[in-house]
C-alpha cells in the first residue's frame, strides 16, 4: 500500500472514531442525573477549557461573523442536552438531523445556493421523517419523561444546527487573508462559552452532584465535544466530503444504540420508522449530490 494510501486509511479510521465520540452524547447525558440546563452548561464550561488545547483552530483569528454563528451553535448544544434528557436519545439525535431540511430551505437566500430536484425530493423525505415522530402517542418512561416536548425542543436543535452549518459555510466564505478568514474555530469556543454561560442561572444552585454526575460531565465537555471536535479536523482533510459525511452518519446510528445498551431505552415504532426514513434519505441524497469522477480516454478514473 502507498503512503498516500496509508494515510487515508489513517484518516478514515480518524474520522470514525469522531463519529463513535460524538455518538456516545445520548447516553452519557443520560447517566447524569443532573438537570437538562446544569448538564448543557457544566458540559460546555469544561469543553471551553479544553478546545483551545485540543482545537488549535479554536486559538485563530476572531471576527464579528464568528458571534452570529456561534450563537446558533449554543442553541444547538442547549436544545440536543434539553432534548435528550426529555426524550429517547434516537428521537433528539434524528430530530437534530433534520438540519439539512433547513439549510435547504435558507441557502438559496442567506447563500445564494440553487436548490436542485433532487433536493426537493430529500426535503420532502426529510420533512416526512420529521412529521413520523409526533405519529402516535409516546409514553412517558424514565430516561424520556416529557417525550413531546422533548421532540419539540429536538425540532429546535435541528433548526440551529441547521443555521449553525449554514454559518460555517458563511465564515468560509471569508476571503483568504481577510479579517473574516479562519473564524470557524473561534466561533466553536465562543459557542461553549456562551451556552456555558446563558444556561447557568438556571443550573444554579447545583447540589447533591454525585461521582457519576462529575465523570458524565468532564467526558461529555473532553471527549464527546473537544477531543471529537480535535478528531475530525484531523481527518476531514484528507477525505472527500462524501465520504467525510458517510463516516460521520454512525453518530446517528451507535447515539441510539448506546442508550439502549446502558439505559434500555427504544424509541417507538413511529419514531424508528422516522430514524430510518431519515438516515435512509440523508445517505442516498450524500450520494447522489457528491461529483462523479471522470473517465480519462483510456477508461481509467482520475
Amino acid at each position: 500500500m502507498t503512503e498516500r494510501g496509508v494515510g487515508r486509511n489513517r484518516a478514515r479510521l480518524t474520522v470514525v472514531a469522531a463519529a463513535l465520540l460524538f455518538s456516545t452524547g445520548g447516553a452519557a447525558v443520560k447517566a447524569a442525573t443532573l438537570t437538562s440546563w446544569q448538564v448543557a452548561s457544566l458540559r460546555c464550561g469544561v469543553a471551553a477549557l479544553v478546545l483551545p488545547f485540543l482545537l488549535p483552530a479554536a486559538r485563530g483569528r476572531w471576527s464579528w461573523r464568528s458571534v452570529p454563528v456561534a450563537l446558533a451553535y449554543a442553541g444547538t448544544l442547549t436544545c440536543f442536552v434539553v432534548a435528550t434528557k426529555w426524550t429517547t436519545a434516537a428521537n433528539a439525535i434524528f430530530l437534530q438531523s433534520t438540519a439539512p431540511l433547513y439549510v435547504l430551505c435558507l441557502a438559496p437566500w442567506l447563500l445564494r445556493e440553487r436548490i436542485r430536484a433532487r433536493d426537493l425530493v430529500f426535503m420532502a423525505l426529510l420533512g416526512l421523517g420529521l412529521m413520523l415522530f409526533f405519529f402516535g402517542v409516546q409514553e412517558p418512561t424514565a430516561t424520556a419523561p416529557s417525550p413531546l416536548a422533548g421532540n419539540l425542543v429536538g425540532v429546535l436543535a435541528g433548526a440551529c444546527w441547521g443555521l449553525t452549518v449554514l454559518g460555517l459555510r458563511w465564515l468560509e466564505s471569508g476571503e483568504e487573508g481577510s479579517s473574516t478568514a479562519g473564524s470557524a474555530g473561534p466561533a466553536v469556543l465562543l459557542g461553549s462559552v456562551i451556552t456555558f454561560l446563558v444556561c447557568l442561572p438556571a443550573a444554579w444552585p447545583i447540589t447533591d452532584v454525585s461521582a457519576m454526575d462529575v465523570a458524565a460531565v468532564v467526558f461529555l465537555g473532553v471527549v464527546q465535544i473537544a477531543l471529537a471536535y480535535r478528531l475530525l479536523t484531523a481527518g476531514v482533510r484528507h477525505l472527500p466530503a462524501l465520504e467525510v459525511s458517510l463516516l460521520l452518519l454512525l453518530d446517528p446510528v451507535l447515539n441510539p444504540l448506546w442508550a439502549w445498551l446502558l439505559h434500555g431505552e427504544l424509541p417507538d415504532r413511529w419514531a424508528a420508522a422516522g430514524c430510518a426514513l431519515i438516515l435512509g434519505a440523508t445517505a442516498a441524497h450524500v450520494v447522489a449530490s457528491s461529483p462523479r469522477p471522470r473517465l480519462r480516454a483510456g477508461g481509467s478514473m482520475r
